[in-house]
């Protein structure tokens, strides 16, 4: 990579680090640590290709996106099971939005890491069924059934966030 090239791979860092942090904080189910891990391979990998890449944020949102699936499949055959901590205490305002994200959070945390993708892939990414099976590898009726399961386990870990998941899975 060149000077100049370097240069226009440090400053899209720069601008997209934020939101590609939000969304490896996603894709992890709130772990500060693994979130950092995801980006910083994620960028490891763009930067090895970057010449060739016409869309950077969405290549490397693909990285991401791939890479927790990777993780999550290694540490089934492991047998490790990950948790994000003790759930947080049911004293809420629930018409806060902070606490409203920490209740999500804790939520997501909770589900599986293909739920958790599907999710947010689905809905916090916004793409449309087909994509999400193609950037996953599966059918489209395999997102359709985990999606649907996995508003009812929120709905279940989380009664008091039902109200704002009333989406049609």
């Amino acid at each position: 990579m060149d000077a100049a090239e370097e240069q226009r791979f440090r400053e899209f860092v720069d601008a997209r680090s934020p939101a590609l942090m939000r969304l490896g904080y996603l894709l992890t189910g709130g772990d500060q640590h693994a979130a950092e891990d995801l980006v910083q391979t994620a960028l490891a990998k763009l930067s090895a290709r970057w010449r060739r890449v016409a869309a950077p944020e969405a290549y490397a949102k693909q990285i991401m996106y791939r890479q927790q699936i990777s993780w999550w499949r290694a540490s089934t055959r492991r047998g490790e099971v990950l948790q994000a901590g003790p759930p947080e205490r049911e004293a809420r305002d629930a018409h806060h939005q902070s606490e409203l994200r920490l209740v999500l959070r804790s939520a997501l945390a909770r589900l599986t890491a293909r739920q958790r993708a599907v999710l947010v892939l689905r809905y916090y990414e916004d793409l449309p069924e087909q994509e999400v099976a193609r950037v996953l590898g599966c059918s489209v009726g395999t997102v359709r059934s985990t999606a649907h399961r996995s508003l009812a386990r929120l709905r279940e870990i989380a009664p008091e966030l039902a109200r704002d998941l009333e989406v049609t899975a």
